[in-house]
């Protein structure tokens, strides 16, 4: 495993970054830089931000990388700043947990390009939705697979990289779960 540069860690964070400046435009632009339009794209940036942080705090002190310059997003360096290492052996059922809180970073800037394209057509709007759809649907996994999924010691049981995964979170797992069965 290696170590990422600062410089490293910048670059693997832009998809992410993108993302969330293309679907706040996204939200903004669609429907008509209104105030209420501008608010929607103002709390979408936030919840990008309260998502990052969600991860850092509920799922990295569970990663092989946590507190290591080997995390190439460098979540796991912050993430050691303010809170202990867990069980690594948790890492599974803590993803399957805490990944959907940040799914609708992608479903609600393509669901609004889509409704504002319905009721107002723009070539505009529909480069900027496909933009984002490109870069938070194709360009971000692209690269999180090639970056960081392939050089994970915890790919085998990762619950978005194996097929060994699904076998896995049915097992019985003693992770802060109670020691009931994750399903």
């Amino acid at each position: 495993m290696r170590e990422y540069t600062n410089g490293e860690t910048i670059i693997a964070n832009i998809p992410y970054v993108a993302m969330i400046v293309m679907g706040a435009s996204t939200i903004a632009f669609g429907f008509g830089l209104t105030l209420s339009a501008i608010w929607g794209a103002l709390s979408y940036g936030v919840y990008g931000v309260v998502g990052v942080v969600w991860i850092m705090i509920f799922l990295c002190p569970y990663c092989a990388y946590f507190a290591t310059r080997r995390c190439p997003c460098g979540y796991g360096i912050i993430s050691a700043r303010f809170v202990r290492r867990g069980d690594r052996e948790c890492f599974a059922p803590k993803f399957k947990r805490h990944i959907p809180v940040i799914v609708p970073l992608w479903l609600i800037p393509t669901v609004c390009g889509i409704v504002a394209l319905t009721h107002s057509f723009s070539w505009w709007l529909l480069g900027l939705t496909f933009a984002f759809v490109l870069n938070s649907y194709v360009v971000l996994p692209f690269a999180a697979m090639r970056q960081s999924c392939a050089e994970c010691p915890q790919r085998d049981d990762c619950p978005w990289m194996s097929n060994q995964a699904v076998a896995s979170l049915r097992n019985v797992c003693l992770c802060g779960e109670r020691n009931r069965e994750i399903t």
